[in-house]
């Protein structure tokens, strides 16, 4: 008889960390951005304590500055976190990717569903978690699914240049596009090609944090706090 037990529910402290990492990731909470552990506490029916567990965690990622006597602000894109970040990922990606061998039609099946559910998508918001699912994807075509934990807690910055940046050089189908690029050269058995198109694909980040920059200075200058962050959405 199958085991029909409901799955465990995230504890408060993952949740609170998931939630204001993303609105760290977003934008949504911008950089300097004074992060209330009452207000986020209130906004995410929860109490203080994993609030304040879950922005310890996110501060040893570089994304929060804590203060003492102050509070915690959210810091600014490093970009020498990015660059260190897009190093271990495309380390790890194409590691992954060379020990891949040819997928077999029911994976072929799950990537092919994967790239109709990115076509669909319209905007960043939408297109953002469907690109996150493929790269954990295509690790786990070789068995390391497992790894994709080492490259998230490796890649808020990064995460914050692609996410932001994502519209600013390219539009959503054109990051649709590398991954059939991917897609195609797998299910041809040419892993040479594959990783190619991954490595150019993942390279585009630096193009992405050049037009921030330009576009943005101040999400890399938070040199003037404001006193206020904004709530978390529910």
């Amino acid at each position: 008889m199958p085991d029909s037990a409901p799955a465990a529910r995230p504890s408060a402290r993952a949740v609170a960390y998931a939630r204001i990492r993303d609105g760290i990731v977003s934008g949504h909470f911008a950089p300097g951005a004074l992060l209330s552990e009452n207000e986020l506490a209130g906004a995410l029916g929860i109490s203080r304590q994993p609030v304040r567990e879950a922005l310890l965690l996110i501060a040893q990622e570089g994304l929060v500055d804590v203060r003492p006597q102050s509070g915690t602000y959210v810091a600014p894109i490093d970009p020498d976190r990015v660059h260190e970040a897009q190093f271990i990922r495309e380390a790890i990606e194409l590691a992954s990717l060379a020990a891949c061998a040819r997928p077999t039609a029911e994976e072929e099946r799950m990537l092919r569903e994967l790239l109709v559910h990115q076509r669909a998508a319209s905007d960043r918001e939408t297109f953002y978690p469907l690109d996150e699912q493929f790269h954990r994807a295509l690790l786990g075509l070789a068995g390391h699914a497992n790894a994709w934990a080492a490259v998230s807690a490796a890649k808020g910055h990064l995460d914050r240049a692609r996410y932001v940046g994502m519209s600013a050089t390219r539009g959503v189908q054109d990051y649709v596009d590398d991954h059939e690029r991917v897609v195609d050269a797998l299910a041809a058995g040419d892993a040479e090609a594959a990783a190619a198109a991954l490595r150019e694909h993942l390279r585009f980040v630096f193009d992405d944090l050049d037009a921030v920059r330009a576009r943005h200075p101040e999400f890399f200058d938070a040199a003037a706090p404001s006193r206020t962050g904004r709530p978390v959405r529910r």
